[in-house]
């Protein structure tokens, strides 16, 4: 059922959007969603992180489910994500797409993610699975499992 690899990592600045032709359109606005994702993070943008979502939103970290019902609830939840990394030293998070499934207006993408300190030293390693949907010609992150 996966596609191993099929959603590239694209470095080209452009914002999400333009996914609704074919799987290769959708592919390639999905892969700019993970990288406008990780910019978030890389920059400490809020607000860029939380873009990248549909509301409500569900993630599953810790053997817990949480549901995000508003743009507040994940603002909150980004925070002290954001908090907690800097803390950790984390100053770089990069990730590898370990399997994607595109079936026409969702998509299931699993990534391995490294987040580092400035000395390029590995502070944690993790698995994500993301449960994507189609909302016009964007693709945003409806529901996150944490491994």
């Amino acid at each position: 059922m996966a596609d191993d690899g099929g959603i590239e990592k694209s470095r080209n600045g452009h914002t999400n959007g333009a996914g609704s032709g074919s799987n290769g359109d959708a592919e390639e606005a999905i892969a700019q969603l993970f990288d406008d994702y990780q910019a978030g993070f890389n920059d400490y943008d809020i607000d860029r992180i939380c873009d990248c979502f549909a509301l409500p939103a569900v993630i599953w970290q810790h053997e817990k489910g949480h549901v995000f019902a508003d743009d507040e609830e994940l603002i909150e939840n980004v925070e002290a994500l954001l908090k907690a990394l800097e803390k950790e030293g984390v100053t770089h998070s990069d990730f590898q797409v370990v399997s994607s499934h595109v079936s026409g207006s969702s998509a299931l993408v699993t990534l391995d993610w490294t987040q580092e300190s400035a000395d390029g030293e590995a502070v944690l390693e993790f698995t994500c699975h993301y449960q994507l949907i189609q909302d016009g010609s964007d693709w945003v992150i409806s529901a996150i499992v944490n491994e």
